[in-house]
């Protein structure tokens, strides 16, 4: 939503909305003009609108949108707005249940740092840039295509990237296989003369019909674009690629996790597609700096590090926990995490709790709803219940406080809710400790 609020203030339109929690990034946007207010109260909805643009995300009884719907307005979801966007233009889609924010900032940066150029609408927060979303006089779109709520369906893709088709978004789809039902649909909105690129091994791969199609994956020797000689070096990666008919070697990425070295696989098969030159594709891997919240060093000392990421399915939080441990194996780590909606605890709170254990110890906060109401009997103990490792059930309040008196060695925050709110207030613990 904030991207294209930032899409729309940057064509000189006023734009004012509602969230639900103030954060760092409403703060930003406020800076840059937009009128943002927290109060779910329609006598604060302004009277000269000519559009109303929604998230399906936000709960059925908001007074604001309900308000908004007694209005003889325009009332589009985002992916319609989206859809709009981009109907005309040449688009990058990238879409997966996992790692398709950082890929998709990913290949954005290799298109405008290597000059080449696009219009990104991302899900994060670009570290390069600070910013969700840029325009360029090209027009190329990388878009973040979102399984939610079936929204990709709408874009017209170019070039699709699908990544991942874990089981998530129950409450839309009800089964796994609907979910997978979708991501076909999608694959199969391809422009002719387009690309597909897909996980190696991904569910239902042999469905895609799209007649340049390729598979990826890291440590997939036969996957059509794979890693080669990758080695770890001073906290960077380095590595050469194998494509088809093609190899590009001496890449260096200085992120941590071996997914995001497979994210990258995408950003540089993209960039081979659209003939960047091999030297400007190395150039911007390098300089890439991720996204805010994956994988995210927030603070790093020869004490003590702490790591923020937005990892809220189980099949993220393994891969967060496989990359720390493959970064620090030697550190005992403590893992904060706020579940995010009842309904995806209540789903899959095996895989959580199986996931979590790669953890030393884990401190669980409530479950933040989001759009949803309570559902009985559904908590955050449900997940502890099934755990091995050290657990503890702890509000967000509290844990400033334990980190305060604990200090661990290595701690994670991750989630999709509100526990963004902790990261700074446990930066300035770390820092006032001198850690």
């Amino acid at each position: 939503m904030s991207a294209l609020v930032r899409y729309f203030n940057s064509m000189g339109i006023s734009v004012s909305g509602y969230d639900k929690t103030q954060t760092p990034l409403t703060d930003a946007l406020a800076l840059e003009g937009v009128s943002i207010h927290f109060d779910d109260s329609a006598d604060l909805f302004p009277s000269d609108i000519d559009v109303v643009v929604y998230t399906p995300a936000i709960p059925v009884d908001n007074r604001i949108f309900n308000y908004c719907k007694s209005l003889d307005l325009p009332l589009l979801k985002r992916s319609d707005v989206l859809q709009l966007i981009s109907e005309n233009s040449f688009n990058i889609c990238i879409a997966g249940t996992h790692g398709k924010t950082t890929t998709t900032a990913m290949v954005g940066h290799v298109l405008r740092d290597s000059g080449f150029g696009c219009n990104a609408f991302l899900g994060g927060i670009s570290s390069n840039y600070n910013t969700n979303f840029w325009s360029n006089a090209n027009d190329v779109c990388v878009i973040e295509a979102d399984e939610y709520d079936r929204s990709f369906l709408k874009l017209s893709p170019d070039v699709i990237s699908i990544s991942s088709m874990d089981p998530d978004h129950l409450d839309i789809y009800g089964t796994a296989s609907e979910m997978e039902d979708a991501f076909v649909a999608f694959s199969n909105k391809l422009k002719p003369g387009g690309l597909l690129l897909f996980k190696k091994g991904i569910a239902r791969a042999g469905e895609f019909n799209a007649p340049v199609q390729l598979s990826f994956g890291a440590e997939e020797s036969s996957a059509s674009i794979h890693v080669e000689s990758c080695v770890v070096n001073e906290g960077a990666f380095e590595y050469s690629v194998t494509g088809p008919d093609w190899v590009l070697d001496k890449l260096c990425l200085h992120m941590g996790g071996m997914h995001n070295v497979e994210n990258s696989l995408v950003a540089v098969a993209v960039a081979k597609f659209l003939g960047i030159d091999d030297e400007r594709i190395r150039s911007a891997v390098a300089s890439f700096k991720g996204v805010k919240r994956r994988f995210e060093y927030v603070y790093k000392s020869e004490n003590v590090v702490f790591i923020d990421d937005y990892a809220h399915h189980p099949a993220e939080l393994s891969a967060l926990m496989k990359g720390v441990r493959k970064m620090f194996p030697s550190r005992k780590c403590t893992l904060i995490f706020q579940p995010h909606l009842f309904s995806r605890t209540r789903d899959l709170s095996a895989e959580f709790a199986e996931s979590l254990d790669l953890a030393d110890e884990v401190i669980l906060l409530p479950i933040y709803p989001a759009r949803e109401l309570p559902i009985p009997g559904v908590e955050s103990s449900m997940i502890a219940g099934q755990m091995k490792a050290k657990v503890s059930l702890l509000k967000l309040e509290e844990i400033p406080e334990w980190i305060s008196d604990q200090v661990p060695e290595l701690i994670i925050t991750a989630g999709a809710g509100s526990i963004d709110t902790l990261v700074e207030p446990i930066r300035k613990i770390l820092i006032s400790k001198a850690c």
